[in-house]
């Protein structure tokens, strides 16, 4: 409960958040309904991070209303706000900002509204549970009540201030998620169980290999088959239509036999990576340049070490999904894409159509953390209900579409030198990092970025992978500069423009390979000058809340057994994500015998004000789960031809089984702005492991992942 009217900003007014920029007007985002409801709109779309239920708990507080009362609805491009992409771990940062300052404007019309209808000050107006009153309760309005007097078609104008952070009686907690229930109890939630009315099934024919060409095919012997509705060939689009998705599974399969290619073996050496990366034609940028005149001299030795990963996919355990229904000149989508309205603009460019011919709604479906196939699985659906006016079409895609065709993240090799001093401290830093670009979104680089589109028109040609700015964040570089106080860097990103391998956004972009590198080489660093590696690093970190997050993980993660026990390894891994986001600390416990067992990770983060404790911890816990997997397993296989990782025996990820125990410590830090934790746990983590690892043998795995087979030919080596 609050009571009053609150403060109005200073005169100059406060910056609006970014979101509410560009979509200003109240009842883009809020709707208030004569039964009490409360009806909030956002641009982000619930991955399983569970941003819902912490937007909800925003706008609870700020509306003095009940969380009940909060129906948080699907982001839609007819409706809602455009936001952008949910990615970056900014939803809360920026939609909880936009929220907030949306529902402290709206609350403040209706106790403005509730005053004068109960004839009484706004200051002596309080609200609870979304029923406002005058003191002792005498009398009492409901935002029920009131909503068809309230008019939200105006523009947010930041003359409110949200609600102090005492005031919160949601912000902080850890609410039940809004999600759950559905999820857990197997009622339909997902795009996989969506039905509509008139629904028919399509499926899509894959060329064989990446740069494969159509030569021919026989589409009447499919035509004729019972159940098939309609067969389409479109360049070197293939794909049917049936009644249901059996009949699309076998009549797929028989246009797949009838289909002839042409194919190039076009894929570099999958065992040679690093050169690919560093011999092909690049784009190179500075991050960082010191000053020639002020680089000391008296480095007295100079450390040089180079680690890699590979391409790594998504492999949701749900393969991708879309659906779509033409009527008329218009289309409508069903997409589980983390950018529905960059989605909505690459599709209309793919078609030559008017933007407001397209609609697309978010549907959830199996998280994916970046840019997998979803997308592309609804661009199939608009091109396969194309044939079939008025029928929706719903296409889902097989666990070797997923695996082979949607796009994966990047490999990357980073070269690394530092100058050191008598004591070991760095004096000269110098870092060179290649991959391919990190965003192949919809609509990037002027291209519609789909796969059915580049499979429709060969000869329109693909651009390589882009990167988000420096300033943004960056791709490549992401997390490249350390964040420890080493007085001259020199830093820069080389951005591949051939790729022959698809490649977009995955979970932490580069910082994942960036913050493996740096902290790996910081144990390195440490080791050769003879000191223990947390307190390498404190002694050349000034941030206070830097200092804490470490020295807290070394405390909580038991770093005093470091050398205790005999096959087993400490390591720790550190970093700010994107230098401005949330503090991770990582310890990682790995036993290395037969093979290496990640026993525990305890984790320490600052994630400024947390909205739901549990919800962060489900993220950050999520994250270094993942990361183990990356670190220990994953590898995307390929000759040079295709790829060949088509299943979970030829990619593999981490089982139940080998899940270690994962403990996450969070540090309070109520009056500092909220920034997101999904992505804050996947360098650190990586580096941990790899640390302990070299901590248990003796020896250090440089490339990703960490098998069994790497650390023998290291120990050989």
């Amino acid at each position: 409960m609050s009571t009053g009217s609150p403060d109005p900003a200073p005169t100059a007014g406060p910056a609006l958040p970014r979101g509410l920029v560009a979509n200003p007007r109240l009842s883009r985002w809020v709707s208030v309904g004569r039964d009490g409801t409360v009806t909030v709109r956002v641009g982000k779309v619930e991955l399983g991070q569970g941003i819902l239920t912490a937007l909800a708990q925003i706008a609870a507080d700020e509306l003095d209303v009940d969380l009940p009362a909060i129906r948080m609805q699907a982001a839609s491009t007819a409706e809602g706000p455009d936001e952008g992409l949910t990615a970056g771990s900014l939803s809360v940062a920026d939609s909880g900002a936009a929220v907030r300052q949306v529902c402290a404007e709206v609350r403040a019309l209706f106790v403005a509204e509730a005053a004068r209808t109960l004839a009484a000050d706004p200051a002596d107006v309080t609200v609870s549970g979304g029923v406002a009153s005058t003191p002792g309760g005498s009398r009492r309005v409901s935002y029920a009540e009131l909503a068809d007097r309230i008019d939200l078609e105006r523009e947010v104008d930041g003359s409110v201030r949200a609600k102090a952070i005492p005031e919160s009686r949601l912000v902080g907690t850890s609410v039940p998620r809004l999600d759950l229930p559905d999820k857990i109890t197997g009622r339909p939630r997902f795009i996989q169980d969506l039905t509509l009315p008139g629904q028919l099934s399509g499926r899509v024919v894959r060329p064989p290999s990446p740069a494969a060409t159509l030569t021919g095919v026989d589409t009447a012997v499919v035509d004729a088959l019972p159940g098939v509705v309609s067969v389409l060939r479109d360049g070197d689009f293939l794909g049917v239509v049936a009644q249901d998705e059996e009949t699309a599974e076998r009549a797929a399969a028989v246009l797949a036999g009838t289909a002839r290619w042409h194919e190039e073996p076009t894929l570099p050496d999958e065992d040679d990576l690093p050169r690919f990366l560093r011999d092909g034609p690049a784009e190179s940028f500075v991050v960082a340049e010191p000053d020639p005149s002020g680089v000391p001299d008296r480095a007295v030795r100079r450390i040089r070490a180079s680690y890699s990963r590979p391409f790594l996919a998504h492999a949701s355990m749900a393969p991708s999904c879309g659906a779509a229904r033409w009527d008329g000149e218009g289309v409508s989508v069903w997409s589980h894409s983390q950018g529905i309205h960059a989605l909505q603009r690459a599709i209309a460019l793919a078609l030559g159509s008017d933007i407001d011919q397209v609609g697309v709604r978010h549907v959830e479906s199996a998280g994916s953390y970046g840019h997998n196939g979803a997308d592309d699985a609804a661009f199939d659906a608009v091109l396969l209900a194309r044939t079939v006016p008025g029928r929706p079409v719903h296409v889902r895609w097989s666990r070797r579409d997923e695996l082979t065709w949607a796009p994966f993240g990047s490999a990357m090799v980073a070269d690394v030198e530092a100058g050191v001093d008598a004591t070991g401290a760095v004096l000269t830093w110098s870092y060179d990092v290649w991959s391919q670009g990190h965003t192949a979104r919809p609509g990037y680089a002027g291209s519609p970025g789909l796969l059915g589109a580049a499979h429709q028109d060969r000869s329109r040609p693909v651009p390589p992978p882009a990167d988000p700015p420096v300033l943004a964040g960056g791709g490549i570089t992401r997390n490249a500069s350390p964040i420890y106080t080493f007085p001259h860097r020199r830093i820069q990103g080389h951005r591949l423009l051939r790729t022959p391998v698809r490649s977009s956004s995955l979970r932490s972009l580069g910082a994942f390979t960036n913050v493996f590198a740096v902290e790996s080489f910081m144990d390195e660093l440490a080791l050769a000058a003879g000191q223990d590696p947390v307190a390498y690093r404190l002694a050349q970190l000034a941030d206070p809340r830097a200092r804490e997050v470490l020295s807290t993980a070394a405390e909580l993660g038991r770093w005093d057994r470091r050398g205790t026990e005999e096959s087993v390894g400490y390591g720790i891994g550190f970093a700010r994500y994107k230098d401005r986001g949330a503090y991770c600390a990582v310890v990682a416990e790995v036993e290395a015998v037969h093979e290496v067992r990640v026993r525990r990770l305890a984790l320490v983060v600052d994630v400024g004000r947390v909205v739901n404790p549990d919800g962060v911890r489900n993220q950050i816990e999520g994250g270094a789960v993942q990361a183990t997997s990356w670190t220990l397993k994953e590898r995307v296989r390929f000759d040079r031809w295709r790829i060949t990782s088509a299943d979970w025996e030829s990619y593999p990820i981490l089982r139940f089984s080998e899940v270690p125990q994962v403990d996450v410590h969070l540090i309070a830090r109520p009056d500092e702005p909220s920034v997101g934790a999904g992505e804050a746990a996947q360098g650190p983590t990586a580096a941990a492991i790899a640390n302990a690892v070299a901590d248990a043998l003796s020896v250090r795995v440089r490339d990703l992942p960490i098998t069994t087979d790497r650390i023998v030919a290291a120990l050989n080596g």
